[in-house]
């Protein structure tokens, strides 16, 4: 596991410290997004069709800082747009260090060599560098030539710095295992800590719709490419928990909990996750929390979230399973995901084909018959978070 031991210390207690509190609902990681200009225009990206005054918008240093501590989560991660472009963004980063939680920056790299002296190495501070693929493959993807390049010379660069440095990895249809297989081989000769990855997820806004994977194509995908990590000359080490990778080769039937992902940008509080961006804001992290409606949103509960795998989704669902259940996370950590045999069963769809939300009855129904394939053995949603 490619994750400190002082953060995985740190987020256990967080995490005990909110049980015994009977917290339901809690953050894991706060998606700080200080802006939505960006200088790349990616293919699979559907956080930059806005008009040119809201691309010009930025969160202030005070309003991110207070974000931070109104949602309280361990970790802070800071996507886009590009936040490089930010120019307060050495501050924002800076509080939320001070704070001791730990941020992931997450940059196309292409300013980080120009940026780079406005930051300090700090344990808290890791910088995340998207990377989709090797050199043709990731350029084709950001729809520009040389951006690989220039990628790699910054993780370089910032290596050479005592940053800690990571990737994060979209993949998207069409994905060839032993392309991806070699690119984490290239990835980790680099130094890296680890790898973050997931599938793409099918904006509305993307420029282009044909670029992402159905949910079972991802399953079967994840499947390959894991079974490539068994060669004994591979040694991947990915910034997630052995049940989120478990998740992704088909072998955990997790709900989504959005709420362990909150999303604040330039509107506010985002309804009710990082990937849908038309289901409202809330004016406070409080209403948020208490006034969204969360049954309506979730595999099988709402169309839009059905092909869902993100790891913003997912993985504070698979950290509290292993949380609960230690015993079945040391052993998916050990033994690496399971690449053959049956896959976990889909959660039931609790919607009608026009799209209308679940009732509170397909809901329990749907909890219940969940409740009795566990207590048979199979995989099952974990709890709320």
């Amino acid at each position: 596991m490619g994750i400190p031991l002082l953060q995985v210390y740190r987020v256990a207690r967080y995490l005990a410290g909110r049980k015994l509190r009977g917290d339901k609902r809690f953050p894991l990681v706060l998606m700080l997004e200080p802006l939505f200009q960006c200088n790349l225009a990616c293919s699979g990206c559907g956080k930059i069709d806005y008009p040119k005054e809201i691309l010009q918008r930025r969160v202030s240093v005070a309003d991110a800082l207070r974000a931070v501590d109104e949602c309280g989560a361990p970790i802070v991660s800071i996507p886009g747009g590009e936040p490089l472009i930010h120019k307060e963004m050495p501050q924002i980063v800076a509080g939320i260090v001070a704070r001791k939680k730990f941020v992931y920056l997450c940059t196309n790299a292409i300013l980080l060599a120009k940026h780079i002296d406005e930051y300090l190495p700090s344990p808290y501070l890791t910088f995340s560098i998207h990377l989709d693929g090797n050199r043709r493959r990731h350029d084709e993807s950001v729809c520009q030539e040389g951006v690989f390049d220039k990628a790699v010379a910054a993780i370089r660069l910032a290596r050479e710095r005592g940053f800690r440095v990571t990737i994060n990895c979209t993949l998207f249809n069409g994905e060839n295992p032993d392309d991806v297989a070699e690119f984490f081989d290239t990835a980790m000769s680099l130094g890296i800590e680890g790898i973050t990855v997931s599938p793409g997820y099918s904006y509305h806004h993307a420029p282009r719709q044909d670029v992402f994977l159905g949910r079972h194509a991802s399953k079967q995908l994840f499947r390959e490419i894991f079974r490539r990590r068994r060669a004994p000359d591979r040694r991947w080490t990915f910034n997630h928990s052995g049940l989120f990778l478990d998740f992704l080769a088909g072998n955990q039937a997790y709900q989504c909990t959005p709420w362990s992902n909150p999303t604040y940008n330039v509107f506010g509080w985002q309804r009710p996750c990082y990937l849908l961006s038309d289901e409202g804001y809330a004016s406070s992290y409080r209403s948020l929390i208490e006034d969204t409606d969360w049954d309506h949103y979730g595999v099988g509960r709402n169309p839009r979230c059905n092909n869902c795998m993100a790891h913003c989704g997912f993985e504070g669902t698979a950290v509290n399973d292993a949380f609960n259940h230690p015993f079945k996370a040391m052993l998916a950590a050990l033994r690496g995901p399971r690449v053959s045999g049956t896959m976990a069963p889909d959660l039931p769809i609790l919607y009608t084909d026009a799209g209308e939300a679940p009732t509170v009855a397909a809901i329990a129904l749907a909890d219940v018959k969940r409740s009795r394939r566990e207590a048979a053995g199979e995989s099952g949603a974990a709890e709320p978070l």
